[in-house]
């Protein structure tokens, strides 16, 4: 897939995920230097879970750059397995958001619940909108 034929919903995923790695990696930082001076096990269990996200999006990145720099050397099958494989990091991704939502959870109640729902309901729609459409022809 090379750049002038990437698709705009690839460009968008691609954007979600390069959004959320910035944003894990800086609160990786911040909530890391914070946990050192004020050990809380809600933000341990939290950066867990958003430190074992983050391979997958590395992982998410190497799958995208590697399907661009072959476009039209891969086999149907391959391509079919680096996408399924590049799904499963999004969603894994994706799963770093209840990491935040418990460090918002444990500054308040109503903040940490909000997001926890709101990120539920968008994950899902972003799924089930994204996800590929097949035309019978």
């Amino acid at each position: 897939m090379n750049v002038e034929s990437r698709t705009s919903s690839q460009d968008k995923r691609w954007a979600i995920m390069a959004a959320l790695l910035g944003t894990n990696t800086a609160i990786m930082l911040f909530q890391g230097i914070e946990q050192e001076a004020n050990p809380q096990q809600i933000r341990e269990i939290a950066l867990a879970i958003i430190a074992s996200s983050l391979p997958f999006q590395g992982t998410y990145f190497l799958i995208y750059t590697f399907m661009m720099e072959h476009d039209g050397e891969l086999s149907p099958e391959r391509i079919q397995r680096l996408n399924m494989a590049s799904a499963v990091c999004q969603v894994v991704a994706y799963f770093s958001l209840l990491g935040v939502a418990m460090m918002w959870y444990n500054i308040s109640l109503y903040v940490g619940l909000a997001f926890l729902l709101s990120t539920a309901l968008a994950i899902i729609l972003i799924r089930s909108v994204m996800s590929p459409v097949h035309v019978d022809a």
